[in-house]
């Protein structure tokens, strides 16, 4: 559909624009003094340019205004696309006219380096920069990859609620408020319950919003508020929403390579390991996962009751932290899921292993390049009594989940679904350190400024 809005030209129309005047409403990112040039870096959003300003070419008060100008100042600039390989983004504009808009003074963020705590104490200011605005694009076509595959395959959008009364990922990472006088309410930790119902509404559907874990934890790959999707299929069972989960990561990864390729290059991302994220993808027991953890020496870290800590060979029975997850993606070059886990470490919700009681019908995909886990998922438990079991024997509030084992009442079917987190997957994707370079304004255990 042709924009309405096309007088306003943007850096992304440069490419079609070569050898015309345009007109560009921005920023400056930053300028050079090169006597009578001046060039300048142009933000506005939609990407970056060269603003070149020769002196002889333009009116004086022109070439002032390219000398004063600072770094955010914001402007409004009229002159010819040119196509130039060494200019940022590959193209420049030779300014006729150029309008100061608000002169900024003394911004903080300057081209030196800065440490994590004042970038992020600056969040507001720091998502102007080449890479976070990057990081951001790609995140945005994340996103509309994720709603295009799901619609694409008859899935439903259906909004969780943020407030709920129990938990669903267990007690111990609530976050706790006084409803009204209602009692109890808490942050939700996932929109799956909720789903589980829609599908038995609608078959197919997915949620897609925040969730919030009270965990007391500041490694690179956990945030307190992350978002998450979360597709249910009524009558899918476990290969089914394995097989679910390999589609979805795939086309993820392909339609960012297909539109976000300038934006990964920027980030000095390898688009060649992107490129072999192709289906099959590679799929281990959890018992075969231990065993290849044990081969390769990983240890566990584990507390004594003084509170020190030791060192012990990884028993079966254990979930993966970082270090296991790793050990295991070091050998695989595109993902892989691990599927039937202990029941003990797991959510009261996932169905049993008809095969080996001990074991429930689970999954978590492993991404590669120290990506870590950024999908978990299982068939449910589709039985009443079952599930009434397993919420007793968890301790968790009967009464909170009459409505969730109402669902098993009426016409209770084989069902399956997963949630995958955003931040985890554009981390991956965009090769970014840390969790908090991916999500616009992280909030974690010390940090909900700004």
């Amino acid at each position: 559909m042709e924009s309405r809005y096309r007088s306003y030209r943007r850096v992304c129309d440069l490419p079609e624009l070569v050898g015309q005047e345009v007109t560009l409403r921005g920023w400056i990112a930053d300028r050079t003094d090169k006597g009578r040039l001046q060039f300048l870096r142009f933000r506005d959003g939609s990407g970056f340019c060269q603003l070149v300003v020769f002196q002889p070419e333009v009116p004086p008060e022109v070439f002032a205004a390219a000398e004063k100008v600072t770094q955010e100042s914001s402007v409004i600039v009229q002159g010819i696309v040119r196509q130039d390989a060494r200019a940022p983004g590959g193209y420049e504009v030779q300014v006729r006219q150029l309008q100061i808009l608000q002169l900024a003074h003394g911004y903080p963020i300057t081209p030196k380096e800065h440490g994590v705590e004042f970038l992020l104490e600056h969040r507001h200011l720091w998502l102007r920069s080449a890479r976070q605005h990057a990081i951001m694009r790609v995140r945005a076509a994340v996103i509309r990859a994720i709603c295009d595959f799901l619609d694409a395959n008859g899935f439903v959008r259906i909004d969780a609620p943020i407030l709920t009364a129990a938990a669903c990922e267990g007690t111990t990472t609530l976050f706790e408020l006084d409803y009204f006088d209602l009692g109890k309410a808490y942050l939700s930790q996932s929109g799956q319950l909720y789903a589980e119902a829609a599908a038995m509404a609608h078959g197919r559907v997915y949620t897609l919003g925040p969730t919030f874990r009270a965990e007391r934890s500041k490694t690179r790959r956990h945030l307190t508020e992350f978002w998450m999707v979360e597709p249910e299929a009524a009558f899918f069972d476990l290969e089914d929403d394995m097989d679910l989960a390999e589609d979805l990561v795939e086309y993820i990864v392909q339609y960012v390579l297909r539109h976000c390729e300038q934006e990964l290059r920027a980030l000095g991302r390898d688009l060649s390991k992107l490129e072999k994220v192709r289906r099959p993808f590679y799929r281990m027991s959890y018992t075969e996962a231990v065993e290849l953890i044990q081969r390769k020496g990983v240890k566990l870290h584990r507390k004594l009751p003084d509170g020190s800590e030791e060192l012990v060979d990884f028993p079966w029975g254990e979930d993966f932290g970082a270090p296991q997850e790793d050990a295991i993606m070091e050998e695989f070059d595109k993902p892989c899921i691990i599927h039937r886990y202990p029941a003990a470490v797991k959510a009261f919700y996932m169905k049993r292993d008809p095969e080996n009681p001990d074991l429930v019908l689970a999954m978590d995909m492993l991404a590669p390049e120290g990506g870590g886990e950024i999908i978990g998922g299982s068939q449910r438990e589709d039985d009443y009594d079952t599930l009434l079991q397993r919420i007793r024997e968890q301790g968790l509030p009967e009464e909170a989940f009459q409505w969730y084992l109402d669902l098993r009442r009426f016409g209770s079917v084989p069902h399956s679904g997963f949630g995958l987190g955003i931040e985890r997957t554009v981390k991956w994707i965009t090769g970014a350190h840390h969790i908090r370079e991916v999500i616009p304004f992280p909030r974690m255990l010390y940090r909900i400024v700004p």
